[in-house]
């Protein structure tokens, strides 16, 4: 049995310059914990897999194509592949989530 604490998992670099954290990686599925301080946000991007994201803490936007809600604690979003996308903290407060793709993705996440 493998455990992992967000906490103590690897730190992962990224171009949106927040706290990513690889809680799973294998060959069919990949688990991110992403951590947004107010005022931090996501850059607008696509991946070419399907994903979506678990919002464990907080409040924040997110904003999927043209469409943009408020999200909080215990929401699920789905996020088709090859759609634009961002999260973003307008809040006081912090905002943490889970970001699930299946497939893991092997191509390269597109900035927009």
């Amino acid at each position: 049995m493998k455990i992992t604490n967000y906490k103590d998992a690897e730190e992962k670099d990224n171009p949106h310059g927040v706290a990513v954290n690889r809680l799973y990686d294998t060959e069919h599925a990949q688990v991110m914990h992403i951590e947004l301080k107010p005022g931090e946000g996501l850059k607008k991007h696509s991946t070419p897999v399907d994903a979506f994201f678990y919002v464990l803490e907080g409040e924040g936007i997110v904003e999927i194509g043209d469409e943009q809600k408020t999200i909080t604690k215990d929401m699920l979003v789905d996020s088709p592949a090859k759609i634009p996308h961002r999260l973003m903290n307008e809040s006081d407060s912090v905002f943490r989530f889970l970001v699930v793709k299946v497939p893991r993705q092997t191509e390269q996440t597109r900035l927009l």
